[in-house]
């Protein structure tokens, strides 16, 4: 398959494509894609699985290549999920940001007394 992927539609498209060619639309209920999705999270997980901070912080080549895999793996399930389910992506992420934003304001600096 040699599409240009640039952004999430194209995404989207390709994968619809992809699963349309071998007949998969009919697996991809939202219960089973986030079942996969699950899966692959924990794969994703595993990649880290033991590794200091210091160590998750400075991937081998191999290492790298590995996490994004599994990157890749949860990305696909995920943009596939919101494919069936309706949901754009990112207008979620866009509401999802300002919903954390009133839950979690940031800190409001403390006003410093001068010495006198």
């Amino acid at each position: 398959m040699t599409v240009a992927i640039t952004d999430l539609t194209s995404l989207r498209d390709a994968l619809r494509v992809f699963c349309a060619e071998r007949d998969w639309h009919r697996y991809h209920t939202p219960k089973n894609l986030v079942m996969a999705l699950s899966v692959e999270a924990a794969e994703l997980v595993e990649q880290f699985q033991w590794a200091t901070p210091e160590e998750s912080l400075a991937l081998t080549a191999e290492k790298r290549a590995a996490v994004a895999d599994e990157i890749a793996d949860v990305l696909i399930y995920l943009i596939e999920l919101a494919d069936v389910t309706g949901i754009d992506p990112l207008a979620a992420a866009r509401a999802k940001i300002i919903k954390n934003a009133v839950k979690y304001p940031p800190p409001t600096p403390t006003p410093q007394n001068p010495s006198s």
